[in-house]
């Protein structure tokens, strides 16, 4: 019975005070909507760099006059290093069909010979693609006899290192910033919504009503409030999103990208905000004098 009337008094402040509830549920519904598209584009940005290093390669060039037997013990020995996840080997054959591929013209045709080398082509671990790690891989690899050469997209390692983990931390600071602003304006706005009921939660206090038995019908009211805001914010979200992805280009979708599951944690994180809002907003009217 006592469940039953918490319940009851948690959904009756829809009757009671619509606009206040109203306000709470608008106020969690936007403070989502600023939430939920900073994080997806620090996701999907977060993605892009990830994808860009993993495009980074190192090419070792081996010397020409080496047997097949010795070019096999170079890439062994290639493949051994920390750090190194896979190696193909390409031929000087292979080499010169890269090269037509790549120009447009037959290097024998233009030199009627192939001064083109072998190489050994280094794709990078996943914990080894950034400067430092993959500066590290260049001087184990240049170290090894038979390697005559090596060379990697340094340059773009170096812009990623500083520009884009720069641009990444400072958006994730942006958004600790709007996800703590988001708790306490939705606190101030069902405190507001709490701030009618005063006299009810004094009358109850009297009577010696405990603080969970007062707190349960507002964390309720703030967990439906949450769950309803954290839906429309969830359906503007895939609107939006979904427009986007339909007129953005094809460069520009990786940005605009959203998993299904994520329009679950949306309306998830609201029926937290709206509980936690809760929590914060009865502190004020409910003192450490009542009993537990």
């Amino acid at each position: 019975m006592q469940v039953r009337y918490l319940v009851k008094e948690g959904f009756s402040g829809f009757q009671r005070a619509k606009l206040s509830m109203a306000s709470a549920i608008i106020t969690i519904c936007i403070s989502l909507l600023l939430l939920s598209c900073f994080t997806i584009l620090l996701i999907n940005a977060n993605n892009v760099v990830e994808l860009l290093r993993e495009k980074v390669e190192m090419e070792a060039f081996l010397q020409g006059d080496l047997s097949l037997e010795a070019v096999a013990g170079v890439r062994g020995r290639i493949a051994s290093l920390n750090g190194v996840r896979e190696t193909k080997y390409v031929s000087k054959e292979e080499a010169a069909a890269i090269f037509k591929d790549q120009f447009g013209e037959d290097i024998y045709s233009v030199l009627n010979f192939n001064p083109l080398p072998p190489s050994v082509k280094i794709s990078l671990k996943t914990g080894f693609r950034t400067l430092k790690a993959a500066s590290a891989v260049y001087d184990s690899v240049r170290s090894i006899a038979g390697v005559e050469d090596v060379i990697y997209r340094k340059d773009l390692l170096e812009m990623l290192d500083k520009r884009a983990v720069g641009l990444l931390w400072l958006m994730f600071g942006i958004g600790v910033f709007v996800t703590i602003s988001s708790v306490f304006l939705v606190a101030n706005t069902i405190r507001l919504a709490i701030y009618s009921k005063r006299t009810i939660i004094r009358t109850m206090k009297l009577i010696g009503a405990t603080r969970g038995f007062i707190r349960t019908p507002f964390f309720i009211e703030g967990l439906v409030q949450g769950f309803i805001g954290g839906c429309a914010s969830a359906g503007v979200v895939f609107v939006i999103f979904g427009y986007l992805g339909r007129w953005v280009s094809i460069q520009l979708s990786d940005f605009v990208r959203i998993d299904p599951y994520y329009y679950g944690i949306i309306v998830g994180v609201g029926c937290l905000l709206g509980v936690i809002g809760s929590l914060i907003s009865i502190r004020r009217f409910i003192g450490e004098s009542v009993a537990n």
